[in-house]
């Protein structure tokens, strides 16, 4: 199925359902709708980092720290996040990721969507998928801090990034 078509609940400020509309629609339309976020670590506690191929639909070849996507219609965050983690990663069997909290994500200019925010271990050799992701590695948290000044970083991880540091620091 080609991604645009993918059907994607549409929910209000509240993240209430409130229509059910194709991604490429929701997109389009500035359309609110629900996203995952998961932190990957290795066995070392290194963060997975990939590039975006430059076919994404958003942020197409920038980085990211997290990997995840959209909830399709009728699907839990929590079932969303072990679903991408596991098609981006290219793993299966992976732990269920740790959910941490939600944040509503609004750049402004029509990109606003309900972010869970979750973590997962990966001790399994990752195989990212090709579509998806151009370059990949595991990065300390050091290495991630100093790049954020040098590579190009999709906003919603950046901002996911920021609030997750902000949460650790205040749990």
């Amino acid at each position: 199925m080609n991604p645009a078509d993918e059907i994607l609940d549409i929910v209000d400020e509240n993240d209430q359902v409130v229509a059910r509309v194709p991604r490429g629609e929701a997109y389009a339309r500035g359309l609110r709708h629900r996203c995952v976020f998961v932190q990957a670590r290795d066995a070392a506690g290194r963060l997975f980092v990939h590039r975006r191929t430059p076919t994404k639909l958003v942020f197409p070849s920038l980085y990211d720290m997290f990997v995840g996507g959209v909830v399709g219609a009728g699907e839990s965050y929590a079932a969303a996040a072990l679903r991408e983690a596991e098609e981006e990663l290219g793993v299966s069997g992976l732990p269920r990721p740790e959910f941490l909290f939600r944040f509503l994500y609004d750049d402004g200019a029509g990109k606003s969507w309900w972010s869970a925010v979750y973590e997962v271990q990966c001790e399994l050799p990752v195989r990212p998928q090709a579509e998806e992701v151009q370059w990949h590695d595991f990065l300390s948290e050091e290495e991630v801090q100093r790049r954020l000044g040098e590579w190009e970083w999709v906003p919603d991880g950046l901002a996911a990034y920021e609030r997750l540091r902000a949460f650790r620091s205040a749990g």
